[in-house]
């Protein structure tokens, strides 16, 4: 009998971890490569010209950025979703899903986390991986689980939760894919090659662990990014004359 549980749990884990690499993978159809996140423009204004002020920064938005919002509110929605059938639950899934919109600090940013979470939600409900009360409202008196609109980091972390994914490698696996997507951008937006991209994911993958580690630390008072230059990119690439990505 132990050695029967000990194979149903290990493959458990691994239909989690295959479950996580779905997630992030990049043909995920959510249209996440439609999306620089200001780095378009970035390139635009001669910030980002190379791989050495790539890598500065992206190393910047990582530690400014993820490390002090996405990635500690993601562990949050994460523990949120765990306590799902409690109004206290549902309430700190609400609450955290507007804080992160609220920290969009422009226009393309929010309609970028809005339109890849409605998407990611569109997906899950043709996969049949929606909760059963979208489908079906129940009449009790609990708050709805997902939020009207919610943002692609509340689906992710509903998504990684109902497929048993730990929370660590949630955090993993959510600065992965932001970092995959960006270094995408750069190898069409700049003379950019292959081989340069992966030596930035070496350079930086070190980091995505520490700031997994961090912000796990975080206090809710703690929390906030701290990203001036990315919103200016952001605001400017509004009236960017030529684009190839819609933030």
């Amino acid at each position: 009998m132990p050695t029967e549980l000990a194979a149903l749990e290990s493959q458990s884990d691994e239909l989690a971890l295959l479950g996580l690499m779905q997630l992030v993978s990049p043909a995920l159809p959510i249209g996440a490569f439609a999306f620089s996140q200001g780095l378009e423009s970035a390139f635009e204004l001669d910030w980002v010209r190379d791989e050495a002020s790539l890598a500065e920064w992206l190393s910047g938005v990582l530690v400014d950025g993820l490390t002090r919002c996405e990635l500690p509110v993601l562990a949050r929605l994460y523990d949120a979703f765990g306590q799902a059938d409690s109004e206290t639950g549902r309430d700190s899934i609400a609450a955290w899903d507007e804080w992160l919109a609220a920290t969009r600090e422009t226009a393309e940013l929010a309609a970028e986390d809005s339109r890849l979470g409605a998407s990611l939600k569109r997906l899950l409900g043709s996969l049949d991986l929606l909760p059963s009360e979208e489908l079906h409202p129940s009449e009790d008196s609990l708050p709805p689980l997902l939020p009207a609109n919610a943002g692609y980091v509340t689906l992710f972390a509903y998504t990684a939760h109902a497929r048993g994914v730990s929370v660590r490698q949630t955090l993993l696996g959510f600065a992965w894919a932001w970092l995959e997507n960006q270094l995408a951008v750069a190898c069409k937006a700049l003379p950019l090659g292959h081989t340069a991209a992966q030596r930035v994911i070496e350079q930086l993958r070190p980091a995505l662990v520490t700031a997994v580690d961090q912000a796990l630390t975080l206090d809710d008072d703690e929390l906030g990014p701290v990203l001036p230059g990315l919103a200016l990119a952001s605001a400017l690439h509004e009236t960017q004359y030529s684009r190839l990505f819609r933030s």
